[in-house]
């Protein structure tokens, strides 16, 4: 596995060693030690999350404000733009965001450290988007950053077509009033 650094302190790009021929590939996608090797972060993952939507679907920007989940995030299949804010007030990048393309060709992955939003937007025509957690979903510490807002700046693909958003993600607060990290 290839680790790579983002603009992001904490923040890594993950490229797997594919092993493959012309009956198809072969990738491991986590090993706990290897990973720790490789990133200097030991942890548990203790919840598999697995989503499929459609182009233009966005999710996000979320994250829990007390049991702050770290994620290790992929697309299995198709073709996702995956961004990271960060919600750490006391970051010299707090607010600032960086994104990138994960897909089932790239078999990218993203390690998402506690205290950053997290979102991402389905450029294919349909994905499957996987992700390990940290620590369990917590509803009532539940936030959501929007996806648009001016002060973040975030540079979604043009797809042609209006994104496709939750009601709680439409909602979701500007930066300036969301409730962030210390």
């Amino acid at each position: 596995m290839k680790v790579m650094t983002t603009p992001l302190e904490g923040v890594l790009l993950l490229e797997p060693k594919v092993f493959g021929d012309e009956r198809g590939f072969f990738f491991e996608s986590y090993n706990g030690r290897r990973f720790a090797e490789l990133t200097g972060v030991e942890t548990a993952f203790v919840q598999d999350n697995h989503s499929r939507s459609l182009k233009g679907v966005l999710r996000g920007m979320h994250y829990q404000i007390r049991q702050a989940q770290g994620k290790l995030v992929r697309a299995s299949s198709g073709s996702v733009f995956d961004v990271v804010v960060d919600m750490r007030k006391s970051s010299s990048t707090f607010g600032q965001w960086f994104g990138t393309e994960l897909s089932a060709e790239n078999k990218l992955q993203m390690w998402i450290p506690p205290g950053f939003a997290h979102g991402f937007m389905v450029t294919s025509d349909a994905a499957e988007f996987l992700y390990k957690t940290t620590d369990y979903w917590a509803p009532e510490h539940e936030r959501s950053v929007l996806w648009n807002d001016p002060a973040i700046g975030i540079q979604w693909p043009e797809l042609g077509m209006a994104p496709l958003l939750s009601g709680k993600d439409q909602a979701a607060a500007l930066l300036a009033d969301a409730e962030v990290f210390a």
